[in-house]
């Protein structure tokens, strides 16, 4: 299957859906996202923390695809910040991979109490400079974040990958990122062990279309801006997420779905004003 493509500010083509690869490792991991590669996905997004980097560019090699077709991304972690620090590790992810460079790089947390994004976001610009990866953005960072960010580097991050589902539908991220020039991914787009895809507005609104509640949810993303990044592992739900360019949704069915957002709407509390993920 093909799929529309975005176009990010440096001009890096993201299609608008993805495939995440959190807890997909090993032989096994290969396996699935290589065939999520065959599917049709071309943004495969990983981290130094899923600890299956060297899966995903095992898959990227052997799912028998142009390399230059495909977005390979990877995340910084939060304990290494520190510029020489984040520059092994930027390069240790390429080496992980086996691929000459990444596609995306982010980093994956801004962790303000130690306050070293900054340091870390002039890692970035470099492994840049030095063709080690093509693209760099960021994971998780507000507003504030991302102002610190410009004002002291005087670079904008390209993407912002951020928990968004209809449970938790950041409406002022997605306005501040469309804003800014900033394309917005989203992380667990259709929850994580929670009731969404079971929700009567979902599912009627599935019904109607003759869908899955899933891929309503991301036809929903879609619809909103947001570029999803579902994992599936069985092969006929990996087509299914990418079967959603036929999904119509109205824009009474798009706000019914915005509306299902709660106060508490994120699924473990984690708030990057003072979250620490290392």
């Amino acid at each position: 299957m093909t799929i529309p493509e975005l176009t990010a500010a440096s001009g890096a083509p993201l299609p608008a859906v993805g495939f995440g690869t959190y807890r997909l490792n090993g032989a096994a991991g290969v396996d699935t996202i290589a065939a999520a590669i065959r599917h049709g996905y071309r943004l495969i997004d990983s981290a130094v923390n899923y600890e299956n980097e060297g899966a995903v560019g095992a898959a990227a090699r052997s799912a028998g695809v142009p390399r230059d077709e495909l977005i390979i991304t990877s995340k910084l972690p939060g304990r290494h910040h520190a510029a020489e620090k984040a520059k092994t590790t930027i390069e240790e992810s390429v080496f992980r991979t086996g691929l000459d460079h990444l596609d995306l790089y982010l980093i994956h947390w801004p962790n303000p109490r130690e306050d070293r994004f900054v340091e870390a976001w002039g890692a970035l610009i470099d492994a840049r400079r030095r063709g080690l990866v093509r693209h760099i953005g960021v994971s998780n960072f507000l507003p504030e974040h991302i102002e610190r960010l410009k004002t002291e580097t005087g670079v904008a991050p390209v993407v912002n990958q951020i928990e968004l589902h209809p449970y938790f539908p950041q409406q002022d991220a997605l306005a501040y990122h469309r804003d800014q020039d900033i394309r917005t991914e989203a992380w667990s787009p259709i929850g994580r062990g929670n009731d969404l895809l079971g929700n009567p507005t979902i599912t009627g609104i599935a019904e109607a279309h003759q869908v899955t509640p899933g891929q309503v949810v991301l036809a929903w993303h879609v619809a909103v801006g947001a570029i999803p990044l579902p994992k599936a592992a069985a092969p006929q739900r990996q087509r299914e997420n990418l079967d959603i360019a036929g999904v119509g949704l109205t824009e009474d069915e798009i706000a019914a779905i915005t509306g299902l957002g709660r106060p508490d709407g994120r699924l473990a509390d984690q708030d990057p004003a003072v979250y620490q993920e290392f």
